[in-house]
């Protein structure tokens, strides 16, 4: 279940934030206010975000734009010491979102959670450092953004192949029929990863 939170000024907080199954991953919704010619969203104020637990400080805005249904980006992170949190939302069309726990301490390790992200809805998914994060598209011509906490490193920059079979991902396109870049398709599988994580 969602709540309400106050901030640190007393009054409350246009967020709602529901924990996921893997610790530290939040579902968050922000208060849409509608009239007759749509609608106006705060989607991030930062005192609020700190107020619900969310302390990392966003340097950089990235937006991807995929032309067909099917495309799977993905899953990426980055190690050390330019390890990424992300706040993820969908700006038009819809995704299905995963993470997986890469946290080798983590009672959930190899773990991952999957959910439905879509410009009407309006959600977004904060995903700590430590996470591999993908996603594939689920209508065409969809636009994606996301908040990062480190900027991009070539040298730090890894990934998590999306069809290994030991993360049991269930792609609501089957990973063989995807859109998918040549790179993302070499990642490696779970078992070949170092510990980036501990």
């Amino acid at each position: 279940m969602g709540e309400f939170l106050l901030n640190k000024y007393g009054s409350q907080m246009i967020l709602d934030v529901f924990p996921l199954a893997l610790p530290g991953a939040l579902l968050i919704r922000s208060k849409r206010f509608a009239d007759k010619r749509g609608y106006f969203a705060e989607t991030y104020v930062q005192r609020d975000y700190f107020a619900a637990g969310i302390n990392n400080v966003f340097i950089q805005d990235n937006e991807s734009y995929s032309a067909t249904r099917g495309t799977l980006r993905g899953l990426h992170f980055q190690k050390a010491p330019f390890a990424q949190a992300k706040l993820v939302r969908v700006l038009r069309g819809k995704i299905f979102d995963v993470i997986v726990d890469l946290r080798r301490a983590s009672a959930s390790y190899g773990g991952h959670v999957g959910i439905e992200l879509s410009a009407v809805g309006g959600e977004q998914l904060f995903v700590p450092p430590g996470f591999a994060h993908g996603f594939c598209t689920l209508s065409p011509d969809t636009e994606v953004s996301y908040k990062v906490d480190a900027v991009f490193s070539g040298s730090n920059d890894c990934g998590l192949n999306a069809a290994d079979p030991e993360l049991g991902i269930r792609w609501p396109v089957a990973v063989g029929d995807t859109v998918i870049s040549d790179k993302d398709r070499a990642l490696p599988m779970l078992k070949e990863l170092p510990a980036h994580f501990h």
